[in-house]
């Protein structure tokens, strides 16, 4: 009710709330609006402690301590300065102005009018941080140039900008190229649906692209398809698990009436869906903006790096002073100015994160962020949830057992396989894929009836079937489950997975079903150790025998056992508690609350649709592997940057040294300086490779 109230009143659309923190769109935002003005006015507003602008997602977060409503309609009011509007006419005046006292005298040659020109752009910029925000690196690179065009030194002049923007130009190419990447892997995986159409008045199923989808609109989703709309259920039931949106662990049983969203996926049943919601207006739209949002995010060591450029400012100005001093010319001077620290600590640090997630991009890692490789390289305590992440969620028949001696197991198992072979679940595969291993018989029944998240009705010679859970044949049903509960009891503990079947109001046997362990877990465990890794720990809700046994023969160090998936996020939490670095790995269906509540979060492929938004890191290949590989990526992308900012240090120390004692001329100096940047850089962009 909250936020449906807010939008209305203030027409933002709010995107993420909770306690004293607001995400909301501002679609007045432009690629031309100035996000620091824009911030600051915001952040004058009562009641306001912090603030954060993103201009290219339209996209605003403020934390909070007062009325939520008066906050945005204050907002609301502010109007939004371009780039431009946050200088006084006066500043303008003296940005142009001075940028015209540096030029004039220039363009008495043609040299200086094209070198000139070719500046003018960096002068303005320079001249304008300098009135908005102080001695910036960026004001430095403007006097260096300005000083070497002054002296008509316009090979120093030109060599220092064409190096700038060659500089940035890699910086920018190597990030869009990055940022394409990420978002074209984070596509929402709906592409196509069926909707009910009518002709001649007769009613038929067409499939159609999901964005040619229009309110109002009946579209039919069946068990194991993605909803691609928002809207409200006119016929049928199922059972859909929505984690990717709610974060709820488990499915929910939907009927006529009750309202679902796009990007939750029907487990079981078929249903008509009326729509509400369709295209850019969906829930599934969170994912791309979760996405453009992250990718926005800078890393705690590129924030740094930019500050630690910042505040070298003045070190670097008062020995172009002590220079001028020793030496007495301006050209000394130029040298010092020309040897900043600011390109070389800043490009490069963008760019190696961003050559790491294309790189993992095209591996199959799909990372959301500079802060996600930061997290999990500092990660010590790797968490793993044991379904569909240790093992390969993929069910298979272990076991028949019939408790009546005129039905062998081989009957009794074709008898479920002729029933469940009508149905797509993963237990009705299992079944009916181990009876034609077995060599499939089928025996005639009569329809069919599906009970959503119970099991299946039928009848066989005249006598009913019952296949499904215990609680849906012994409490629905009133099949008498006690002459048999020693060898129940025996197959639980085993850790197998139960499915019962009943025949003629009798249970007649139960069919175990395991779900193997993936053949490089023990090797990734391995190399995650060799990564720097501490503690490997497993989340199950298994019985502690059959988890201590796994754990024994994959090697992991800590294990969890029968746990209700409510609560792997307390587990996780005290894990952080206790001073660890915990990266927590799990399939992304019910894992969801775990992957927002570790350091770092790791999906499993099959996680998809849901990982796109829960995880930090999604695996976009069924391959376990990918962990180590991603843990590896990780490190060796935060031990570049490392290397690259003491060569940085120690390279440009000894040019401004050179610089401050007449050494260097200032052409010289401008080519070792922007060389060793663009060095830098061309390392950066390289990245890092995975060990065979």
């Amino acid at each position: 009710m909250q936020r449906q109230k807010l939008k209305q009143k203030n027409s933002f659309k709010i995107l993420h709330k909770s306690k004293n923190r607001v995400r909301f769109l501002q679609p007045k935002l432009k690629s031309s609006s100035n996000e620091r003005a824009y911030e600051g006015e915001i952040l004058k507003l009562d009641g306001v402690n912090e603030v954060r602008v993103n201009k290219k997602a339209k996209s605003i977060v403020i934390h909070y301590y007062g009325n939520l409503d008066e906050i945005l309609d204050k907002i609301s009011d502010i109007k939004i300065a371009k780039n431009d509007d946050n200088l006084d006419i006066s500043k303008k005046n003296i940005a142009i102005a001075g940028a015209a006292l540096v030029a004039l005298p220039l363009l008495k040659s043609g040299r200086g009018v094209v070198s000139t020109g070719a500046a003018l752009p960096l002068l303005k910029d320079g001249i304008e941080e300098l009135f908005t925000q102080g001695l910036t690196s960026k004001v430095l690179e403007a006097m260096a140039v300005g000083v070497s065009l002054s002296r008509r030194d316009y090979l120093a002049a030109n060599s220092t900008n064409l190096m700038l923007n060659i500089g940035e130009y890699m910086e920018e190419s190597t990030v869009h190229k990055s940022d394409d990447l990420i978002k074209e892997l984070a596509k929402p995986s709906i592409k196509d649906a069926w909707i009910e159409v009518s002709k001649n008045g007769k009613k038929s199923l067409e499939k159609i692209p999901a964005n040619e989808i229009k309110k109002g609109d009946i579209v039919v989703v069946g068990a194991g398809e993605t909803i691609a709309i928002d809207g409200y259920i006119i016929e049928g039931s199922a059972s859909i698990n929505q984690v990717s949106m709610t974060g709820e662990a488990g499915s929910v049983r939907k009927e006529h009436g009750a309202r679902v969203m796009s990007g939750t996926v029907v487990e079981e049943g078929k249903i008509k869906i009326w729509t509400e919601l369709a295209g850019d207006d969906t829930s599934t739209q969170r994912i791309k903006k979760y996405i453009q949002n992250s990718l926005d995010e800078k890393s705690q060591i590129g924030l740094k790096a930019t500050k630690l450029a910042d505040k070298l400012v003045p070190i670097t100005l008062s020995l172009a002073g002590l220079s001028y001093f020793i030496n007495r010319n301006t050209a000394s001077l130029a040298s010092v100015l020309q040897a900043d620290y600011s390109c070389a600590l800043k490009l490069p640090t963008p760019v190696a994160f961003k050559s790491t997630i294309a790189k993992a991009g095209k591996s199959g890692i799909l990372i959301k962020g500079a802060k996600s490789i930061e997290a999990l390289a500092k990660a010590d305590t790797f968490v793993f949830d044991k379904t569909g992440t240790l093992t390969a969620g993929v069910l298979k028949v272990d076991s028949v057992i019939s408790f009546d001696k005129s039905w062998s197991s081989e009957k009794l198992l074709n008898l479920a396989a002729s029933a469940e072979e009508h149905y797509f679940h993963p237990i009705a595969e299992a079944v009916v894929n181990a009876a034609k291993i077995s060599g499939f018989k089928h025996m005639h029944h009569d329809e069919v009836e599906f009970i959503v998240a119970h099991g299946i009705k039928t009848h066989y010679d005249k006598k009913e079937v019952l296949i499904g859970s215990r609680h849906f044949l012994e409490d629905d049903e009133m099949i008498p489950f006690n002459p048999h509960e020693k060898a129940i009891n025996e197959a639980i503990k085993s850790g197998h997975a139960l499915l019962y079947v009943a025949y003629d109001k009798k249970l007649l046997g139960i069919i175990t079903l395991i779900d193997e362990v993936r053949s490089n877990a023990k090797s990734t465990i391995k190399k995650l150790k060799e990564l720097g890794v501490k503690e490997i720990v497993m989340l199950t809700g298994d019985v502690k025998e059959k988890a201590n046994s796994v754990a024994n023969e994959l090697g992991i160090d800590t294990v969890y056992a029968e746990l209700l998936p409510t609560d792997k996020a307390g587990i996780i939490e005290s894990l952080i508690n206790s001073g660890k670095n915990v990266a927590f790995c799990g399939d992304g269906i019910n894992d969801a609350p775990s992957l927002i509540k570790a350091n770092v979060g790791i999906s499993m492929q099959k996680g998809a649709d849901i990982a796109k938004v829960t995880a930090d890191i999604s695996l976009l290949k069924d391959d376990i592997h990918a962990v180590a590989q991603a843990k590896e990526l990780a490190n060796k992308t935060m031990s570049l940057i490392d290397k690259n900012f003491k060569a940085t240090v120690a390279i440009n120390s000894a040019i401004l040294f050179g610089a401050t004692i007449g050494k260097l001329n200032p052409t010289l100096t401008a080519m070792l300086h922007n060389g060793t940047t663009i060095g830098l850089l061309l390392n950066s962009m390289k990245g890092v490779n995975l060990s065979k």
